[in-house]
Parts: structure tokens; C-alpha cells; sequence
């Protein structure tokens, strides 16, 4: 059997026609528009970034047409920056397209050539070690980018030198390591009456016990940055509840106790 024979795509021809459709909008709006004919790969970064949290936050919580919506968005940046490279004599759509297309079927020699793998695990091994063999990748961490998100950029490290076999083997060990970074960060605050606290040496062992605990959530399969998310929106939810509760009783929460704010967060929680 032919493994890479896949399912007949019956709407690959509307969606051809589809990303036909974007092109030729993108070049009217590129030559017509007085907004579009100013913008820049510098002036649409930022408005990029801004677009994949949007698409962040609808897959986290699961907003199909919100998903739907931001990645036409993305669709839309994608396009425009080919076209302003194209306009320049860099590179244009094709470049970007076969040049992804390569890519991948050089790094999935087990669909496209005559490699083996068991597991997904194995996958991943292979795609770091042939990222080192190309160009530009000279090191396991050298394509990490160096504006990423910390938490975001600890778990990209942690991912990568695991694609080479530099990874706990169990989670009772990693599990441990968290608990030696926390002992240390607490020394850093035992300290004698009086004295005053190393804020660097302090930032540090918080740093290691956040590196730590982050690498514990990647080996059990916990996305951290996901995981603090929503978080974020839970206690966010819970707060605009207690501020409207204390509205409502014609309270400010600046002149409430807190055991009176703790009261209205225990109700919050039943929301």
C-alpha cells in the first residue's frame, strides 16, 4: 500500500479558488487602497502579533468562528507580506510555498522516504537532528527565537534538547528538581532578623523553580502557558464578579474589608 496515498479532497477546488480569490484582493488593495499601499513588513509586525494572541485566545476557548475569523486574518498577513516582498524582488508566494513544502518533506523521511518510526517521540528526535544538518541551525537551541514569551521560550528550550535525548526519565525525578529549586528559594527569604534580602540571588532561584516547574508540566503533558491562561481568565471572571456584586450594594472595594471581598470571591467561585 502506498503510504502516502490520502483521501480525494472534494472541495480542493473551491478552496484553490478560494486562496485565488484573497490574491486577487490583495493586489487591488496593495495598488488602490491608500491604507494597504503604506504598510510594511515593520508597520504589519505588530499588528501580527496582535492577531495570533486573537486566535490565542479563541482556541482557548474553543470560539470556533472566532478561530475561523483570526485565521483569515492571519491568512490575510501571510499574504501581504509575500506581496510586499515580491514588490521589492525578494521573494514572492511561490518562493514561501514550495520553500515550506520542501521543508516538510525533508523532515518526514518516514512518509517521504525510508525511514521507520514507532512513536511520535521518534518523530521529534528526527526533526531536531535534521534541523542541525541544515543550514542556519548549527545548534539545538540556535532556532529559538530570542523574543519569545519567557515561559513560552522555556518550554521551546525544554522541547528541543528533549527532540535530542537530553530529558529526565521520569517525573518523579523532575518532580524532585522542583522541589530542590523551591527549598532554595526559600533560603534565599530564611535568612537572619535584620539582614536584607539578595533580590538578585532571589530572582534567580525564582527563575530556576519557574523553569523547573514548567519542566514538570511539559513531561506530564500540561501546557503552562495554557494552563496559566486560564488562570488569568478564571481569577479575571471571579474579580468582575466581586467588583459587581460590590456595585451593586453601592460598595467600593477600596472601603471594603477583605473578609468581605473573601465572601463575595467564595460565591464567585460557585459561578
Amino acid at each position: 500500500m502506498d503510504k502516502k496515498r490520502v483521501p480525494d479532497d472534494p472541495r480542493r477546488k473551491q478552496k484553490l479558488a478560494a486562496f485565488d480569490k484573497l490574491l486577487t484582493i490583495m493586489d487591488e488593495l496593495r495598488t488602490l487602497c491608500p491604507w494597504d499601499k503604506k504598510q510594511t513588513m515593520d508597520t504589519l509586525r505588530y499588528l501580527t502579533l496582535e492577531e495570533v494572541y486573537e486566535l490565542s485566545d479563541a482556541i482557548i476557548e474553543q470560539n470556533t468562528d472566532e478561530i475561523k475569523k483570526e485565521l483569515g486574518d492571519l491568512f490575510l498577513h501571510l499574504v501581504f507580506y509575500a506581496k510586499i516582498a515580491d514588490e521589492k524582488g525578494g521573494f514572492d508566494l511561490v518562493d514561501v510555498l514550495e520553500g515550506i513544502a520542501e521543508k516538510l518533506i525533508h523532515r518526514h523521511p518516514h512518509i517521504y522516504g525510508d525511514v521507520t518510526v514507532q512513536n511520535e517521540q521518534e518523530v521529534s528526535e528526527n526533526w531536531e537532528k535534521l534541523k542541525l544538518k541544515e543550514k542556519g541551525n548549527k545548534t539545538v537551541l540556535g532556532g529559538v527565537p530570542s523574543s519569545l514569551p519567557a515561559m513560552v521560550k522555556a518550554m521551546r528550550i525544554q522541547e528541543k534538547v528533549k527532540g535530542v535525548g537530553f530529558d529526565w526519565e521520569a517525573k518523579e525525578q523532575v518532580w524532585e528538581k522542583v522541589e530542590e529549586e523551591m527549598n532554595e528559594f526559600k533560603a534565599e527569604f530564611n535568612i537572619e532578623k535584620g539582614r536584607l534580602i539578595d533580590k538578585e540571588a532571589a530572582e534567580n532561584e525564582f527563575g530556576d523553580l519557574l523553569f523547573s516547574l514548567i519542566n514538570y508540566a511539559r513531561f506530564v503533558g500540561i501546557n503552562p502557558e495554557d494552563a496559566l491562561e486560564k488562570t488569568n481568565k478564571k481569577f479575571t471572571k471571579r474579580f468582575n464578579f466581586l467588583e459587581a456584586q460590590a456595585k451593586a450594594k453601592g460598595r467600593q472595594l477600596a472601603d471594603m474589608s477583605l473578609a468581605e471581598m473573601d465572601a463575595i470571591w467564595e460565591l464567585a467561585k460557585e459561578k
